[in-house]
C-alpha cells in the first residue's frame, strides 16, 4: 500500500484506515496496558492474589505483549496490516472478557497474558501503517498524534482504574477494553485490506548489526521507562495517598507527554535525532534521581511528569529510528522493536517485584537512575554511529 496520507480522514479511499480509528486504537492499547497498575493494591485485597502476584499480572501481560511481536510482524508482512489488526482486536475482546471471570492467580495470569498477546499487536501495527503510508513531516505528525492519544489512554487508565476498582468493581477495568475493541472492529468494517506487495523477504533483514543494537537499546529503555512506570501509583498509595488522588498524581506522566510533545516540535528543528535521544534519556535520569534521593509524594509526581517527557522526546525518536533502520522489512523490524521494549518492561517489573512487595520503591528508582545514565550514553552513540554509516552508504 503506497498512499500519501495528509493527516485527515479519507473516508472515500477504503484502503486507508481513518485517522480517527488509528487514534482510538492507540488510545485503547495504552488504556488496557496501564489499567492494571493503579489497582494492584485492590487486586491484592479483594482477590486471592498477593501484591507480588498482582505485580506479576502486569509483568506477564508485558511479557506476552513482547513475545507476540515477532509473530505479529511476520503475519503483518505476509497477510496484511488490517488482517492482523482485526484478528488482534477480536482476541482482545475475548481476553478482556475472560479476565473478568477469575480471582485465582493461575487462571487470571493466563487470561492477562493472552490479553497482552492480543493487545500487543495493535500499536506496532499502527506504527507500520504510518511507516507504509506517510513520509517526512506527515509521518512525524502521525507519530505525534499516536503519542498524544496513547498518553490520553494512559491518563484515563491511571486516573480512573483505581477508583473504578475501589468504588464499583475491578472487573470493570478489564471489561471496558473489550467494549472498546468491539467499537474499533466496527470502525474498520468498511476499510478494505490491501494485499501486501509480493517481494522477496528475508528475516535476516530484521537482524542486521544495526537492528540488533537498536533492540538492545530499546530493551533497556523498556525496562526503565515502561517497567518502572508501573510503580508510580502504588508508591503514592504506599505514602498513604488516597487511591483517587494517587491516580490523579500519576497522570503527571500524561502531562509530561503532552508538554514533551510540544517541546519536541521546537527541539526537532534544532537538534539531530541522536541529540534528542540524549536529551530524553537525561530527562529520565533526572526523574529517577528525584524519587531515588528525595523520595516523597512531590518527587514521585515529578518523576511521573519527567517520564512522560522522556516518552515524548526520547521514545518518539526511537520509534523514528525503528521505522527507518530496515525499510524493506519494516513491519517485522517494528515488531521486534516493540518486542524488545515490552520484554524489557516485563523484566524490569518482574525483577523489582520483591522490592515493591517490601515497599522499597526509593531503591527501585535508585537502580533506575544509574541505569538511565548508562542508557543515555549507549543510545546516543549507537544511533549516531548508525546515522553516520547510513549517510556513508547513501553516498
Amino acid at each position: 500500500m503506497n498512499v500519501s496520507a495528509t493527516g485527515s480522514d479519507r473516508p472515500k479511499d477504503r484502503s486507508v484506515v481513518p485517522d480517527s480509528a488509528l487514534r482510538f486504537i492507540g488510545f485503547l492499547a495504552f488504556f488496557d496496558r496501564y489499567g492494571t497498575p493503579p489497582m494492584l493494591l485492590i487486586l491484592a485485597a479483594v482477590t486471592q492474589l498477593s501484591l507480588t502476584q498482582a505485580v506479576q499480572l502486569v509483568a506477564g501481560y508485558s511479557l506476552l505483549y513482547a513475545v507476540g511481536q515477532p509473530l505479529w510482524g511476520l503475519l503483518s508482512d505476509r497477510f496484511g496490516r488490517l488482517s492482523v489488526l482485526r484478528l488482534a482486536l477480536l482476541g482482545a475482546v475475548l481476553g478482556s472478557l475472560a479476565s473478568t471471570l477469575f480471582v485465582a492467580y493461575t487462571p487470571l495470569l493466563i487470561t492477562r497474558c493472552f490479553t497482552g498477546l492480543m493487545f500487543g499487536a495493535l500499536y506496532p501495527t499502527l506504527l507500520t501503517l504510518l511507516g507504509d503510508t506517510r513520509t517526512g513531516i506527515h509521518r512525524a505528525r502521525g507519530l505525534s498524534d499516536l503519542q498524544i492519544y496513547s498518553s490520553l489512554g494512559t491518563t484515563l487508565a491511571t486516573l480512573s482504574a483505581g477508583t473504578l476498582a475501589a468504588v464499583i468493581d475491578w472487573r470493570l477495568v478489564f471489561a471496558l477494553p473489550a467494549l472498546g475493541a468491539l467499537a474499533a472492529l466496527y470502525s474498520l468494517r468498511k476499510v478494505r485490506d490491501v494485499t501486501p506487495e509480493r517481494r522477496r523477504f528475508s528475516l535476516r533483514l530484521a537482524f542486521t548489526n544495526s537492528t540488533l543494537v537498536l533492540y538492545l537499546v530499546v530493551f533497556i529503555e523498556g525496562a526503565l521507562l515502561m517497567g518502572l512506570l508501573t510503580y508510580i501509583v502504588p508508591a503514592l498509595q504506599d505514602e498513604q495517598i488516597d487511591i483517587t488522588l494517587a491516580g490523579f498524581l500519576g497522570c503527571g506522566f500524561a502531562l509530561g507527554v503532552i508538554l514533551g510533545a510540544r517541546l519536541m516540535r521546537r527541539l526537532v528543528a534544532h537538534f539531530s535525532r541522536s541529540m534528542l535521544i540524549f536529551i530524553g534519556s537525561l530527562v529520565l535520569a533526572v526523574g529517577f534521581a528525584l524519587s531515588a534521593f528525595w523520595y516523597s509524594v512531590t518527587a514521585l509526581t515529578l518523576t511521573a511528569v519527567l517520564m512522560g517527557a522522556t516518552n515524548a522526546i526520547m521514545h518518539s525518536s526511537m520509534q523514528g529510528w525503528a521505522t527507518d533502520v530496515a525499510p524493506t522489512a519494516r513491519a517485522t523490524t517494528v515488531s521486534f522493536f516493540v518486542f524488545s521494549l515490552f520484554f524489557g518492561a516485563s523484566v524490569g517489573t518482574w525483577v523489582t517485584a520483591g522490592l515493591a512487595e517490601s515497599g522499597q520503591y526509593a531503591q527501585i528508582f535508585h537502580y533506575g537512575f544509574y541505569a538511565a545514565l548508562v542508557l543515555s550514553l549507549l543510545a546516543t552513540f549507537a544511533h549516531e554511529l548508525w546515522h553516520r554509516r547510513n549517510l556513508k552508504d547513501a553516498v
